[in-house]
Formats: C-alpha cells, sequence, structure tokens
C-alpha cells in the first residue's frame, strides 16, 4: 500500500480550530445578523432600459447623491438593461428614480416596477429556513438506512458546521442574503453530503479488508484512498465558482461566494469533522454487522 497520511494525528488541533472558527461565526451572526436582501425585507424592484450601455458604477454614484444610497444596482440581461432594487414601497419611486438618472443627460425609460411586501419576504424567510432544515432531516434518515446511526450523526454534525460558517462569512462580509444565496447553502449541502458519503463508503468497505486495522487506522487509510478523488473534485468546483466571482456580475455575486466559501469549509468537514464524530461515537465493525434473526424455540410438550 502506498503511503497513509495520519490525518486523525492531529484532529484535537483541528477541533480546536473548528470550535474557534465556529464561535466566530455565530458571534458574526448575533452581533451582526444576515443582510437580508428585498427577496426577504420587502421592497422596490424598478426594471430600466436603456439606449446605450449602462455605466452601473455611474448609476450607483447619482442614486447616492439623491440619497438612495441603500440601492442594489445591477445589469439584467442585456447591457442597456438594469434593475435597481431599494426599500420602500412608494408607488412613484420607479418615476422618481428614473429622473434622478435622466439628470445627467441619459435616456432611459422605466419597464416595470414591482413591490415585494415585508410579508412575504417573511414568509420567503421562513419557507427557506424550512427547507433547508427538511434537508438535512432527510440526509440524516438517508445515512441511518443507507450506512448506519453514527453515519448519520457524523454526516449531520458536518453539514450543521458547513452551513453554520458559511452563514458567519456572510454576515461578517454583509454579503447580501437572498434567494440564490439560499440556493447556494442548500447546494453546500448536496456538495458536502456527497464528499462525506464517499468517505464513509470506503470505511465501511475497510471494515471487511482491513480487519486488524482499529477505527482511526482505517479513517486515515479511507481518507487517503479518496484524497485524490476530493482535491479533483473540490479543485475543479472551485475553478467553475471562481469564473462565476470574476465574470458574472453583481447578480451572482452572493450565490457564487456562498458556495465558493461552502466547498472549502464542505471538504475540510468532511476529513476532519464528520470523521471525528465517528471516533466519539466508537463504530466498530460490530455496529455494521447486520443483526442475525434468531427463531423462537417451542418448548412445549
Amino acid at each position: 500500500m502506498s503511503r497513509v497520511i495520519n490525518f486523525m494525528g492531529i484532529r484535537n488541533i483541528a477541533f480546536a480550530i473548528t470550535v474557534v472558527v465556529t464561535f466566530i461565526a455565530l458571534g458574526s451572526l448575533a452581533l451582526k445578523g444576515l443582510n437580508f436582501g428585498l427577496d426577504f425585507t420587502g421592497g422596490t424592484q424598478i426594471e430600466l432600459a436603456y439606449e446605450q450601455p449602462a455605466d452601473l458604477g455611474k448609476i450607483r454614484q447619482q442614486l447616492a447623491g439623491a440619497n438612495y444610497g441603500d440601492a442594489v444596482v445591477q445589469s439584467f440581461g442585456a447591457t442597456t438593461e438594469v434593475v435597481v432594487r431599494m426599500q420602500g414601497d412608494d408607488p412613484e419611486l420607479g418615476n422618481k428614480v428614473a429622473t434622478v438618472l435622466q439628470q445627467s443627460g441619459d435616456r432611459l425609460q422605466v419597464k416595470k416596477v414591482e413591490f415585494v411586501g415585508p410579508q412575504v419576504g417573511e414568509e420567503l424567510r421562513d419557507q427557506g429556513g424550512l427547507g433547508m432544515l427538511l434537508a438535512l432531516g432527510g440526509v440524516m434518515l438517508y445515512l441511518a438506512f443507507r450506512f448506519q446511526w453514527k453515519f448519520s450523526m457524523g454526516a449531520f454534525v458536518s453539514l450543521v458546521h458547513d452551513v453554520i460558517v458559511t452563514l458567519g462569512v456572510l454576515s461578517f462580509f454583509q454579503i447580501t442574503f437572498d434567494l440564490t444565496v439560499l440556493a447556494a447553502l442548500l447546494a453546500i449541502i448536496g456538495y458536502s453530503l456527497n464528499d462525506t458519503i464517499v468517505v464513509f463508503d470506503r470505511v465501511r468497505e475497510n471494515f471487511r479488508v482491513l480487519r486488524k486495522a482499529d477505527l482511526i487506522e482505517n479513517i486515515n487509510i479511507s481518507t487517503t484512498q479518496t484524497l485524490l478523488r476530493t482535491l479533483a473534485t473540490s479543485i475543479s468546483t472551485l475553478l467553475a465558482i471562481g469564473a462565476l466571482l470574476v465574470f458574472a456580475g453583481d447578480n451572482l455575486f452572493g450565490f457564487a461566494f456562498a458556495l465558493f466559501v461552502g466547498v472549502l469549509v464542505g471538504t475540510y468537514s468532511s476529513i476532519y469533522i464528520s470523521n471525528v464524530v465517528l471516533i466519539w461515537l466508537n463504530l466498530t465493525v460490530e455496529d455494521l454487522i447486520p443483526p442475525v434473526a434468531t427463531e423462537e424455540v417451542d418448548e412445549r410438550p
């Protein structure tokens, strides 16, 4: 066998780092909170059509000068189409914004003005949180039936860690949390689970092959055997997400940023969290042996 990397040799150091990072993430969420977008808080969305390609930086400066500094300005489809999102429910807000922008001589027209009420935003936020909880619950049930309940606990702790740390980073940098970012969190759960299952499956197989190896040695061997696959998947995924970060523009920045953080954290947790939980729960080969059905013996004469 090729050289085995002693991943679990530094598990205590990794655990200390995990605790510190998790508490920092929770502290940021408690102190700063999430920067909810208009999808969740409510507000007005204005779609504008320019005759010439729009300069988003110039538009932001114009709006900030007119006391609309909280406006979110993004390209929408073609380079001549712009969407402006801001707080407020004034039915004339679209015309007021158009008037401000036309003062620089740009020719534009208001295509559509939509208002999202705070009640709708609150409902979206609650349903999104419920969807995330259902996803985590489904993961636990799947792994409990597919593998064993100790594997299920390892994956659950790993996924909760991934979500908390990603949310903490979003909170710390005050990245706008909208429906696209929520979709990224659900994608992170799926990605991290896939990484974890690959390692778990190899651990289960090696229990049958490496009969004399203890749990820690089994985990080190299994993680080493799947390392190239994990790195290839993570690096190729990060390259694709990095392209989104650089070239996709403001519309998908929050989505790509959340995915980038989630993939990094998920790769780490599939090695140093889910596996460590198996050690804490003292997984043994007997846990993977199905119980033998015994027939009742009729002792009556």
